[in-house]
Formats: structure tokens, C-alpha cells, sequence
């Protein structure tokens, strides 16, 4: 038996329900191809040529295009993981399912039809290519629902934004749209729910329960922050939003996007040890971590938690640095040493995570939401405590007193599902983020 208790909150460790209602926007189009008349079109609704590229849109944006150029938006249908995760799905469904994933990963390209059953990334026109693109939110003429790409496109209208007073031009019209400044935008297409049923991906339907919600705060708050600067090039000094939608992935590795991650993660957790006064050499030690999740608006994590990982890293060494107990250290290969690692599997018993994983029908655990029938999630809600204890063990103290350190840490993929996605060269690249630490000593005697 682990020698760590991990006190989970019922309502936070439970499985994932299914939304049954979400499953009647998809339909068979007769080919066994997943459609969906707002998403995923049986014939394309629009055409990818009507939509300018970013470079065009850079002319008289040149601030706010930069800013993308370095964001996960930008980054989403050329991302090396993600082409990988849809060539699996391909494979599974024979091309049945193509334009699910790719709905909102580049809505343009799923409704103009380039992107179809059996599509091939490399085809790909430059507008389709660059995934959440500008008129991608900026053609939004309203929010038909808040998953799996709600929002309704059209090139041909006005140019939408939170301005109310945009400044007229020969370009494009422009208006307002209130749309813009709400949480459900961003929910319309963050929020993912699996042609099953499955809750997949639930930022929105997090932060509707949450404190940001009922104090008024929206995903824009913190992921585009509000600064001085200019619109468009002609344009007045008026009040503007960031646009790198920073979160923990740098895909571009952008100094200023890193600093800025840091400064975010800098505020989402709080750790607190709880020790006693001292212990008798031989007696177990018990250690109490408690990790808060100080974000208003969502869990800690959200998004994508089947692939992030959080977890606790605990050290207990003696005076002499004899170490005496560790858990949430890494592999030889890098990997947690969980069900998952390759060189130490289930070499850490009491490893703790906050992440979130796929059960299959047979009951094994799936790295795909597509062969899930559950999605189990420990992650931790807006404003909640989550407290595990780890017994452990001092015989082989050599001295006193016995030190305890402890670090959260995060990192936006593990080594082991980018192994098996066969991006081995990616894996020095991942980033492991220190989100709150804390440390105490113990007499031993």
C-alpha cells in the first residue's frame, strides 16, 4: 500500500460526466463522415480566399499581429503535436473524423473545405495554415454556443471588435460587437466536447462557477490585459488588449512571452507545509503539502489536462543531505515515475498530480480522448485546497534535523506522450515551470 494519503475533495477527483446533449449538433453526412451544419458543414459555408492573411491584416495592425505571430493562435494548426494526435484520429476513423480536432484549430479552413476527411496538413492554403488567424475572431458576427467552435463567421460583415467607437477606414468596415468582451467567446471554442458526450476540455463551464465570474472577470482579464496603444496605424491612443493570449505554452520561445508566463504562473498557487514539532529516528514522519489554487477563473490546470502535467515534487534529507524519502522527481527518461514512464513505472507510489487522464472500455488507461469512454480529472477548482500526507520513513536518519522541501511544478507536455508521438527532439525543449515551493525542518531525536 502507498505510504501517502492523498485527501481528494469528492466533487474535484471525480469522473468527468458526459454532456448527451452536445452529441445531437454532430451527425453521420451519409459517407460516415462527422458533420456538424455549423463547424463542420457537409458543403463548405465560406470561402477561405474571402479571409486576408495576417500579413495583410499587418499593414495597419502591425502591433496587434506581432503579438499574435507569437501565440499558441498562431500556432495551432502547425503545431508538430497536434498534427500528430489528428494523424492518429485519422487512422482510427479511416479520415471519418478529420475536421473535429481541426474545427476550431482552424475553423476557415474546416468550413471553407480544404480542411475535409482525409485531408492532407502540407495542402493547406496560407490563410487555412495559419490556424486562429485574425478575421478567424474578428469575422465572428455572434457566439452560437460556448464548445467545440460556436462562433459564426462571415467575412463579408463588418469587422468585429470590443471597440465601440472603431475609427473608419477604406480597408473594411468595422463595429462593435459585444460578443468580444465576454468569457463565452473564448469558451466557444476552448471548451471541447467529444462526439461521445465526453468532456474533454472545460475552461468555460469552469469559470461560470467560478469567483472571477461573479466579480465580473472574463478569460480577457488576464490572457489579453488591457494597454495604451493604437488600434490600427491611423488610429487614436485609445485603451487595447494584448494579443499573445499568453497561458504556459511559448511555442515561438519569445523572451517577452516567457517573462509574461512566468509573471502569471507567479500568481496561480499558494504551498503550505504542515510538519510536526520533531520525531523519533525510526518513527514515520508525516508530511502534509497543501496546494491552494489562487486563480479566480478556472482549475488548476485547465485546458488541455490530459497532456499538461502538475504535480508535487517532495525531498526529505537528514543534516548529513542523506536523502530519506522523494517523490515527484523525475525519471532516467525524463518522465514521472508513474504508470506511464518507460525506464521506472509505478517507481513512485506516492506521486501526486492535478492533471487528468482517459480511462478505454476495457478499463486501461487511454493516452486518446477518442478510445475513452471516462475522462477522471484531479485538478483543483478556483479558490479550493487540496491537502496530501506522506508518511515517511527516518530510520536511516543519520542526523537531525530531518529538512523538507517541496515544489509544485508544471510543464505543458510529458516526455512520454511526446516519445510516442515520435517527437523525441522536442523533448529538450520543454519547459518545467515552478509555480510555489515551501520548506520546513524537524527535530529528530
Amino acid at each position: 500500500m502507498s505510504r501517502a494519503l492523498l485527501l481528494l475533495a469528492l466533487a474535484a477527483c471525480a469522473t468527468d460526466t458526459t454532456s448527451p446533449d452536445t452529441a445531437a449538433d454532430t451527425a453521420d453526412s451519409g459517407d460516415g463522415s462527422l458533420t456538424d451544419p455549423l463547424s463542420m458543414p457537409g458543403t463548405p459555408t465560406l470561402d477561405p480566399s474571402d479571409f486576408p492573411t495576417s500579413a495583410q491584416c499587418a499593414k495597419c495592425h502591425p502591433d496587434q499581429v506581432a503579438q499574435w505571430s507569437t501565440s499558441n493562435h498562431a500556432y495551432a494548426i502547425v503545431d508538430p503535436l497536434f498534427q500528430v494526435l489528428v494523424s492518429v484520429r485519422q487512422g482510427d476513423f479511416e479520415g471519418k473524423q478529420d475536421r473535429f480536432c481541426t474545427q476550431c484549430h482552424s475553423a476557415i479552413g474546416v468550413r471553407g473545405g480544404e480542411i475535409a476527411p482525409g485531408f492532407s496538413f502540407d495542402a493547406l492554403s496560407p490563410v487555412v495554415d495559419e490556424g486562429v488567424t485574425c478575421l478567424a475572431c474578428h469575422a465572428t458576427t455572434s457566439v452560437e454556443r460556448d464548445y467545440n467552435s460556436g462562433l459564426v463567421l462571415d467575412p463579408a460583415a463588418p469587422y468585429h471588435g470590443p471597440i465601440a467607437d472603431p475609427t473608419g477606414n477604406s480597408f473594411h468596415a468595422s463595429a462593435p460587437l459585444d460578443d468580444f468582451s465576454g468569457a463565452r467567446f473564448c469558451g466557444a471554442c476552448h471548451d471541447v466536447i467529444e462526439p461521445s458526450g465526453l468532456d474533454l476540455e472545460r475552461p468555460y463551464y469552469e469559470w461560470e462557477e467560478s469567483p472571477a465570474a461573479l466579480e465580473g472577470q472574463t478569460c480577457q482579464d488576464c490572457h489579453m490585459p488591457e494597454t495604451t496603444g493604437k488600434a490600427a496605424t491611423d488610429g487614436p491612443e485609445r485603451t487595447v488588449h494584448d494579443h499573445r493570449f499568453v497561458g504556459i505554452e511559448n511555442p515561438f520561445g519569445d523572451a517577452d512571452v516567457a517573462a509574461r508566463i512566468d509573471t502569471l504562473l507567479a500568481q496561480a498557487a499558494a504551498v503550505d507545509l504542515v510538519l510536526p514539532d520533531g520525531v523519533a529516528r525510526g518513527d514515520v514522519l508525516p508530511v502534509t503539502v497543501d496546494v491552494t489554487n489562487l486563480i479566480a477563473g478556472h482549475n488548476l490546470p485547465t485546458g488541455s489536462t490530459f497532456i499538461r502535467e502538475l504535480w508535487i515534487e517532495l525531498v526529505v534529507t537528514d543534516a548529513e543531505g542523506t536523502v530519506l524519502y522523494e517523490s515527484g522527481t523525475l525519471g532516467d527518461d525524463g518522465d514521472l515515475r508513474g504508470y506511464w514512464s518507460v525506464s521506472d513505472p509505478y517507481g513512485d507510489p506516492d506521486l501526486v498530480t492535478f492533471g487528468s487522464g482517459f480511462i478505454d472500455a476495457d478499463g486501461e488507461p487511454t493516452l486518446f480522448p477518442w478510445r475513452a469512454t471516462e475522462h477522471w480529472s484531479a485538478a483543483i477548482p478556483p479558490g479550493y485546497q487540496r491537502a496530501s500526507t506522506y508518511f515517511v520513513p527516518t530510520s536511516a536518519a543519520a542526523a537531525g534535523p530531518i529538512d523538507v522541501a517541496v515544489r509544485l511544478r508544471l510543464r505543458p507536455a510529458s516526455p512520454h506522450l511526446l516519445r510516442t508521438a515520435g517527437l523525441d527532439d522536442h523533448i529538450p525543449d520543454l519547459p518545467i515551470y515552478e509555480l510555489a515551493g515551501a520548506e520546513g525542518s524537524v527535530e529528530a531525536w
